[in-house]
């Protein structure tokens, strides 16, 4: 059973983490390359303010964005500002995201998030803590994988490891961080064997969100696999 209460209040910790740790630069940094290709750490706070907001339409009934289009754009124009600009809107948008997941709400119906992609209400604040952890670390201000809570790297490498689960391009394989695992890719008993993927959990994690090469990694009874993009 998710608990989105907790998980709400998951998100409003990680964004107090990050709101401290981007306060801490200076507009000149804020325009240095994140860890994202192609995206200043600008375009990153620009991505994490939106969608906030976009979250919270989907809690409201709303498309999440308006087009692909105007979410690209949204993000370009926001990406330049200067850090007060960037902190106001990140702290505004949360606030709004909090509000929103404070209302009284059926946390088991089903919402609609980006190209057709469904999932129950009550997920919404994981996905939203899911979009500030990982973003804090793309970052590339000293916050790492390893410093995530443990219970969101177990949660994640579990939601991930059920987002490639029955993937066509993925043999079927077992993650485990010796203590716990979890399943992914095609069945087993199917084509080709089962492939044993061993690591510490930042390792797993950073493999599965494409933040890692995975050679921190080892695969047994097989390479490891190549996963498809996010």
């Amino acid at each position: 059973m998710i608990d989105h209460a907790h998980d709400l209040a998951s998100v409003r910790d990680a964004t107090e983490r990050l709101l401290t740790a981007v306060g801490k630069l200076d507009n000149a940094s804020v325009t240095h390359p994140s860890r994202l290709p192609g995206w200043s750490r600008g375009h990153v706070l620009a991505h994490l303010a939106r969608n906030a907001d976009a979250l919270v339409n989907v809690l409201e009934g709303r498309p999440m964005y308006v087009s692909g289009e105007a979410r690209d754009t949204d993000i370009e124009r926001d990406a330049p500002r200067a850090l007060d600009v960037q902190l106001a809107d990140l702290r505004e948008s949360a606030a709004r995201f909090q509000e929103s997941g404070a209302a009284p709400a059926d946390w088991s119906r089903t919402v609609e998030l980006r190209n057709g992609v469904t999932d129950s209400a009550s997920r919404v604040p994981f996905r939203r803590w899911v979009e500030v952890e990982l973003h804090h670390v793309d970052l590339g201000i000293g916050y790492e994988l390893e410093d995530l809570p443990a219970e969101f790297t177990e949660r994640e490498i579990g939601f991930l490891a059920d987002r490639f689960a029955g993937h066509p391009d993925v043999p079927a394989t077992r993650v485990t961080d010796g203590t716990r695992a979890w399943s992914t890719g095609r069945k087993p008993g199917g084509q080709g064997p089962e492939v044993t993927v061993t690591g510490p959990p930042a390792d797993l994690l950073g493999w599965l969100a494409g933040r890692r090469d995975g050679s921190a990694l080892t695969s047994a009874g097989g390479p490891l696999p190549a996963l498809p993009p996010l």
